[in-house]
């Protein structure tokens, strides 16, 4: 069983392709949002890597993060899935987050919990907590981040931050339990646990109507007309 794996919901660009679960090829560029430019040529290297098979699913990060990354992920995903006439996985970012820092971490008290933070306004996060055994304990939501967010939380557990949202946070969340883990983006290759499981119960999403995660809407600016 093979599945390629794609991520953009950052600055970071990765793609990857896994056969039984194991990583046989992965590429990342964490140079900026250059999505547009780099990801084709990433998709191209791996199927060509495949060749002559195709993959059996198509798999992307669908949300929360960035909304251009995201479209660009998502409607190319679905564009591969249309032409290999593939399923399409797509898995929760945050999860992938957390399944990289639970890896990292050693010497956990049982009742830790790991927050994934994703980057938004200011000092806005798209944040969900998971405890020890990957289940999720509190939904993602959009948290502007004071000095007594999560409060409730810190006050009973140790609690490891981590992802693109988490340093501006390090100077306003004080609290002694609050533990911050450097260097945690989502990345294709960490996908692959959650896609096999997922192809595995056959838990496809529909390629004509998904769309990804944003959990807020996207606003632009208008341009002011000149005044002649």
């Amino acid at each position: 069983m093979t599945i390629l794996n794609i991520e953009t919901s950052t600055n970071v660009c990765s793609v990857a392709l896994s056969i039984n679960g194991l990583c046989v090829f992965s590429r990342t560029n964490a140079d900026g949002m250059n999505h547009a430019t780099l990801l084709s040529p990433f998709i191209d290297e791996a199927l060509q890597f495949l060749s002559p098979q195709t993959p059996n699913a198509i798999a992307v990060s669908g949300g929360p993060g960035s909304y251009t990354g995201l479209r660009i992920g998502v409607s190319t995903a679905k564009g591969l899935c249309y032409g290999l006439e593939v399923p399409l996985i797509a898995v929760d970012t945050l999860e992938i987050m957390s399944l990289m820092a639970n890896k990292l971490i050693e010497n956990r008290p049982e009742n830790s919990l790991l927050c994934a933070m994703i980057d938004a306004r200011r000092m806005e996060v798209y944040a969900a907590f998971y405890n020890l055994k990957g289940e999720l304990v509190r939904n993602v939501s959009a948290d502007i981040i004071d000095e007594n967010s999560y409060i409730e939380l810190l006050d009973k557990n140790i609690i490891y931050f981590f992802g693109n949202g988490a340093p501006k946070c390090k100077t306003v969340l004080k609290h002694s339990n609050a533990v911050f883990i450097d260097d945690i983006v989502p990345l294709a290759e960490n996908m692959i646990p959650l896609t096999e499981k997922a192809f595995a119960e056959q838990l496809f999403a529909d390629v004509a109507y998904y769309e990804p995660f944003y959990l807020k809407e996207f606003y632009t600016t208008a341009i002011p007309k000149s005044i002649n």
